[in-house]
């Protein structure tokens, strides 16, 4: 399983050609705790950097941005009822949403963890 950053702190986790994605343990921290998350409709088509879920904080609502074009094959609807699972557990079930990925040659322009925490301590 290959994961790659966005420098929008989202995550990809592939595994064949569906990408499940979610937001880092260090956005979850920024945003505080989360008390509302909306997830997109399956089947809905996004391209990479589009606008795919929302997240609500205390402190803030952000966009969850895909990271990869696709199409939506599946929704976390547990958020909907338990949105704080995205502090408890960011990059296991706290999940947003999985991809069926497009273009593979897209996950080319993110980054490696490696990167992502370089990236991070560059913050």
């Amino acid at each position: 399983m290959t994961t790659r950053y966005t420098k929008d702190h989202e995550y990809i986790r592939l595994d064949g050609d569906t990408g499940t994605v979610g937001i880092t343990d260090y956005a979850q921290q920024q945003l505080g705790d989360v008390v509302f998350v909306e997830l997109p409709s399956v089947g809905k088509s996004v391209s990479k950097g589009d606008e795919a879920a929302v997240v609500e904080s205390v402190k803030a609502a952000s966009e969850i941005y895909a990271p990869v074009s696709g199409e939506v094959v599946e929704v976390n609807g547990d958020l909907e009822a338990t949105p704080g699972t995205v502090n408890e557990d960011p990059s296991g079930r706290g999940w947003f949403m999985k991809l069926k990925v497009k273009d593979q040659g897209e996950l080319d322009g993110l980054m490696t963890e490696e990167q992502y925490q370089d990236f991070v301590k560059s913050l």
